[in-house]
């Protein structure tokens, strides 16, 4: 008995198109992760080179625009109606998609019919379905003007073992499929730029785990929810998380004590830098990921970074070293982690800064604090005393 389709989408991908040789890798990779974030759901991807068809035969169909939604590698996805090889069939389902977007665009509508028979036996060619469709639809509903350069909808039109017709397609992330460039720890403060690193770096192809430094009593546990919050806002992203709370209390308050004041923040940077490669080495990370960017605060110098680069071999990405604080902002209220970001419960890094933090350090003279300090048992200790918390891709699978 054949199974009954309850849901059609189509999906475009865009870069991954450009991949040459590797291209089935990236393929791959996607398909295998919309197939994880529906697991729930009795789903079959078909098709190759550029598109995709997803069949759903169990699930919600909005759980599914959701996940296509926050799935790196798609660049469009649309609601695919499947109707019999009939021209009044496929007229009907026409006129219902052009109706609700006459609606939506107050009566008047530009737009063409984009047909495609790869059924040869079907008894009208490409050019003539889109013409006698077009004639149809153009006497049923008023306000529809054809234009074929310059559409403001186009509906599609593709006749297979069925006729699959569909209108505006919903915008995807684009990007690469995330795993497709390996795993990164991304180093996640209460701020509004490390998640909107860790966002474009997920972009990017990478799955990302993060870690953030609690330090208790000097950081409440609202500071703590927040990133724990702000890390819920990427899971979907990056198809869920592991984040790992690291008490850095006493490696802070052993820098503030031997430590130079100056030089208190970027001995705790360098310090949070070497747990983040703990982390990476557990995790089997082969990249770190800041929100840092040139000049925006004083450990961000390039004479800062240097140093806080130093104390680990593995790269640093920062993805946001060339942007300004408005850009930063504006990608942050669009992946809905600003108004996160900016409750009021500051972070370690905060609270423990001096009033004259060093800007331009020389490299061997912090180098020298920072061995002075010794801090590498308390770091080991904090790193096998972390909370270690999985945050998964949606909301309904944290009850």
């Amino acid at each position: 008995m054949q199974r009954e389709m309850i849901a059609h989408f189509l999906i475009r991908v865009g870069e991954i198109g450009l991949k040459g040789e590797n291209r089935n890798l990236f393929e791959r990779q996607l398909k295998e992760n919309i197939k994880r974030r529906l697991k729930e759901c009795e789903a079959r991807i078909v098709g190759r080179r550029g598109r995709y068809f997803l069949e759903l035969y169990r699930g919600d169909p909005e759980q599914v625009e959701s996940v296509l939604a926050t799935t790196f590698g798609i660049v469009g996805f649309a609601r695919v109606r499947a109707v019999k090889k009939e021209l009044a069939t496929i007229e009907t389902e026409a006129l219902g998609i052009l109706k609700t977007e006459l609606e939506r665009r107050g009566g008047t509508l530009r737009y063409k019919i984009q047909a495609r028979r790869t059924d040869k036996s079907f008894p009208m060619s490409s050019y003539e379905i889109a013409v006698e469709l077009g004639n149809r639809l153009g006497a049923r509903l008023e306000g529809l003007t054809v234009d074929v350069k310059q559409p403001e909808c186009t509906l599609h039109i593709e006749l297979r073992d069925k006729a699959y017709i569909w209108g505006p397609q919903t915008e995807g992330p684009g990007g690469l499929p995330v795993g497709c460039a390996g795993k990164g720890i991304l180093l996640l403060s209460g701020g509004i730029d490390s998640p909107v690193a860790g966002y474009m770096m997920a972009k990017r192809g990478m799955k990302l785990d993060a870690v953030y430094f609690h330090a208790y009593p000097y950081t409440s546990e609202e500071a703590k929810q927040k990133v724990i919050s702000l890390a819920k806002k990427l899971a979907p992203w990056n198809g869920g998380m592991n984040l790992l709370i690291v008490p850095f209390t006493k490696p802070q308050l052993k820098i503030k004590e031997l430590a130079t004041p100056e030089s208190v923040t970027l001995v705790m940077r360098a310090g949070m830098m070497r747990i983040a490669q703990m982390a990476a080495d557990e995790r089997h990370g082969l990249a770190l990921v800041t929100g840092e960017a040139l000049s925006q605060v004083a450990s961000q110098t390039a004479q800062s970074l240097r140093f806080t680069g130093s104390v680990t071999d593995l790269p640093i990405f920062r993805p946001l070293i060339g942007m300004d604080k408005e850009e930063i902002i504006r990608t942050a209220e669009r992946i809905d982690t600003f108004e996160t970001s900016i409750l009021p419960y500051e972070d370690c890094c905060t609270i423990f800064s001096p009033k004259r933090p060093m800007v331009t350090p020389n490299f061997e003279k912090i180098s020298a604090i920072y061995a002075k300090v010794d801090l590498e048992d308390l770091l080991h200790e904090a790193f096998e005393s972390s909370e270690r918390v999985y945050i998964p891709p949606f909301k309904d699978e944290l009850e």
